[in-house]
């Protein structure tokens, strides 16, 4: 019994000098208060957000003297969805200016776009990374949002500004963590419904998978009621003709 003793006190002394040598904790559980403290501390807010790679440009289709707007260049006449945008910045900012919105400036301005400007000028660049038409991403966006005031079931925090995955009933829908990522999704969201290509940027739109790929290659067959597929993104009526009467408007400025 002594030898016993003996022994377990020289391997308990052997522990605690190498621990001291070491730099080893002499305890295994402890209170790690101190290291939930610094964690709390830590700044997590850029955490997520996608920011603008160098690669994404957005370029004025309509500066070149050789421009034509083919947006309507097929046999039935209606408008595209895919192809390039056939609007300027200024026309998209005057026409959101001319709704007497007050832009929510200190709401998006986290979310990386602190003006209008800003805003339509991530919309040409997401527009044109997938090859999207950008007149329709901001048209569908102003429809959507009721120029940027919001009011249904989702919120401007939410960053999503196409009621992706509002069903009705109070459901919010998708979350994103900034502008860029929600216009981003939508786009994605378009180009689903527009044609069966892919994708040329990691997806975001979480609900991608759930379209019909190219069931909407128009816009006016964007909602239900109209597409002859039987599908659509919105369910209510003459949502492609509003649309429509919008993008009319904005190649008036």
């Amino acid at each position: 019994m002594i030898r016993n003793k003996k022994v377990m006190l020289f391997c308990s002394q052997m522990i605690l000098t190498g621990a001291l040598m070491t730099g080893a904790p002499c305890l295994v559980f402890g209170d790690n208060t101190q290291t939930s403290e610094i964690s709390q501390i830590s700044d997590h807010s850029g955490e997520g957000q996608i920011h603008k790679p160098e690669h994404l440009e957005a370029p004025d289709f309509t500066s070149d003297p050789n421009f034509i707007d083919d947006s309507t260049d097929n046999t039935a006449g209606y408008y595209t969805i895919l192809g390039t945008t056939t609007v300027s910045l200024d026309q998209m900012t005057s026409q959101y200016n001319s709704h007497g919105q007050e832009y929510p400036s200190a709401a998006l301005k986290e979310g990386g776009a602190e003006t209008i400007e800003d805003f339509c000028t991530i919309i040409l660049e997401e527009a044109n990374a997938e090859g999207i038409r950008g007149e329709v991403v901001f048209e569908q966006a102003m429809l959507e949002t009721g120029w940027l005031a919001y009011g249904g079931d989702s919120g401007i925090s939410q960053y999503n500004f196409a009621g992706l995955g509002t069903t009705g009933g109070g459901v919010q829908g998708v979350s994103y963590p900034d502008v860029r990522t929600g216009i981003r999704a939508q786009v994605q969201h378009l180009k689903a419904y527009a044609c069966d290509e892919a994708l040329n940027q990691d997806c975001v739109d979480t609900r991608f998978d759930m379209v019909r790929r190219g069931s909407a290659p128009y816009v006016e067959w964007l909602g239900q009621q109209e597409n002859p597929n039987g599908g659509g993104w919105a369910a209510g009526a003459d949502y492609g003709a509003k649309l429509i009467r919008l993008l009319g408007e904005l190649k008036e400025k």
